[in-house]
């Protein structure tokens, strides 16, 4: 039988905590999603097979099926990158022109340039890591900085609050508010500049320190990755490095490619067959941009093996490397979508969610705000959060905001910036992919990631509130 409201409540909020704690001590989210999930439904009443073979594996299923590609070749992409000498040629250069207590800020510009230009933030991870690894390695700064730097990069002021940016989180509101991705301007790059200057601060302080105690690159890594690290600084790549624009040539390529293909080339093209069951009964703006990174990066593995026919028979190898480090990533991701989906399935969940966008009702952004990054906090999803919260009351959020005098546009922003806050608590799946590429745990990473992701974009969300406010 079904437990009562604030009992359900509390199942979903105990599993959460116990998810978080879990994954902290070290427990695999490949065990835990599933196992809490049915555990939640159990506490609940449901139907604990039903839930698992229903809800669980057609959820994860249905997103391994959607991402693997971009798994695929994004870790593909990361390690042609790695073995052809490109990421380490650009870290050289990157050191060396911004000197090394720059090298952070240099990953962070790096990992921004991926998302503005459309690129998946898992991509950007598998991507920009060799480079990551190259310059701090480069310039000594401890190994556990990078999650931190690679989420500054990625996962804040480009995913949500510069105006233009193609990531998800801004493009959903959009239908709601009758806006663009350029909604709001100022107010987007008033936020971008907090995160950004919020997390660039914490970043650099926490290498400062680390500085003084004398902890460098190695002092972070495991064992086995210590070993890998120290016979990298002694031996050259599979490949004589590249030069700089051969280097840099996959990665714009990346970019350039991506937006050629999702902004003219896909929307000019006679799609209509796939609104057909045959193929999917789909509306072509929700493959357009699957087809264009998987295209994209297909191309950019394809050019390292072409701008560097001298060494291409060294690189095969790397080819299956590659495929391999995509396999636990997207499946940990995928468990938490699962995850996620069971949980909005219990009894108390409906309740939850009424309650959580009822908050602060006399002012629209602060209602909005509050809701939005609680649900992308419980789901572990910036996109997830947004879509209840939009999907149950945007038609109400538009009426009450115009109501109070907010334009659309500021509906828009402030719904944006605000699934970038709680979504990054430890169970969110972009923060532990993110540290499974990186080799890092939650308890030598995460609090990094914590600052830059949650602190400064929460920070950030607060301060456009109080200006639109005004």
């Amino acid at each position: 039988m079904a437990k009562g409201p604030p009992m359900g409540i509390g199942i979903i909020v105990f599993t959460l905590c116990l998810l978080i704690f879990l994954a902290f001590r070290g427990v695999s989210i490949l065990i835990l999603a599933p196992t809490l999930a049915v555990f939640a439904a159990a506490l609940s009443g449901l139907p604990v097979l039903a839930s698992y073979t229903q809800i669980f594996m057609p959820n994860t299923g249905a997103f391994i099926i959607t991402y693997f590609p971009l798994f695929l070749l994004g870790a593909v992409f990361g390690k042609l990158m790695e073995d052809s000498g490109s990421a380490k040629s650009i870290g050289d250069w990157s050191v060396h022109r911004l000197g090394e207590r720059r090298a952070m800020m240099a990953i962070i510009l790096s990992c921004g340039l991926l998302t503005y230009g459309g690129v998946s933030l898992f991509v950007v991870a598998f991507a920009v890591y060799p480079l990551a690894a190259a310059v701090f390695r480069k310039a000594d700064l401890p190994a556990r900085l990078i999650p931190g730097t690679i989420a500054l990069g990625s996962f804040t002021f480009t995913m949500t609050a510069l105006p233009g940016t193609p990531a998800i989180q801004n493009a959903i509101p959009m239908p709601y508010f009758g806006t663009t991705a350029f909604a709001a301007p100022g107010l987007g790059l008033l936020a971008s500049a907090i995160m950004l200057g919020v997390g660039y601060g914490w970043l650099h302080w926490r290498a400062d320190h680390a500085a003084h105690t004398g902890e460098g690159y190695a002092q972070s890594l495991a064992p086995d990755q210590l070993c890998e690290g120290t016979e990298g600084l002694n031996t050259l790549p599979k490949c004589p490095l590249p030069p700089l624009a051969i280097a840099l040539a996959p990665i714009v390529m990346v970019v350039v490619l991506n937006l050629v293909l999702s902004r003219y080339v896909f929307p000019r093209m006679d799609l209509r067959y796939l609104a057909s069951d045959q193929w999917g009964a789909i509306d072509p703006s929700d493959i357009i941009g699957i087809w264009a990174i998987t295209l994209s990066l297909s191309a950019a593995c394809l050019s390292i093996f072409i701008l560097n026919p001298r060494w291409a028979s060294n690189l095969f190898p790397s080819l299956g490397e590659g495929a391999t480090a995509a396999v636990v990533p997207i499946f940990n991701t995928a468990c938490l979508v699962g995850f996620g989906a069971v949980i909005a399935t219990l009894p108390a969940f409906d309740q939850l969610r009424e309650s959580i966008l009822s908050i602060a009702p006399g002012n629209p952004l602060v209602s909005l705000s509050i809701a939005v990054n609680i649900l992308a906090g419980i789901t572990g999803s910036a996109s997830g959060g947004m879509s209840i919260a939009l999907d149950t009351l945007g038609a109400r959020y538009l009426e009450l905001g115009t109501a109070a005098g907010f334009a659309p546009g500021v509906l828009h922003r402030v719904t944006a910036v605000a699934t970038g806050g709680l979504d990054a608590l430890p169970h969110n799946g972009a923060v532990v992919t993110l540290l499974a590429i990186c080799g890092m745990s939650h308890a030598k990473s995460y609090l990094d990631i914590f600052v830059v992701a949650l602190v400064g974009p929460l920070l950030a969300l607060a301060a456009i509130v109080v200006i639109a406010s005004l």
